[in-house]
């Protein structure tokens, strides 16, 4: 099992969503739900497609963390 963060933003009308640790897999939505879901489809193919080529799937290795400020 595999473990990627992905960060999805509010933008101009939709939603972004990328994963710091697979550069160039992004994926949008007209909802949050749907960046998730798309952004979901986007990993699994790219993850698919680095193995399909022989090439080495990145160590997961990005965390988040939320700060409280008062």
């Amino acid at each position: 099992m595999q473990k990627f963060l992905i960060v999805i933003e509010k933008a101009n009308g939709n939603y972004s969503a990328y994963a710091p640790d697979l550069p160039g897999c992004i994926a949008t939505g007209t909802t949050y739900e749907e960046a998730e879901k798309n952004m979901y489809e986007a990993v699994r193919m790219h993850v698919q497609g680095l193995t399909e080529d022989n090439l080495p799937i990145p160590r997961p290795e990005a965390f988040s963390e939320y700060l409280v400020f008062e």
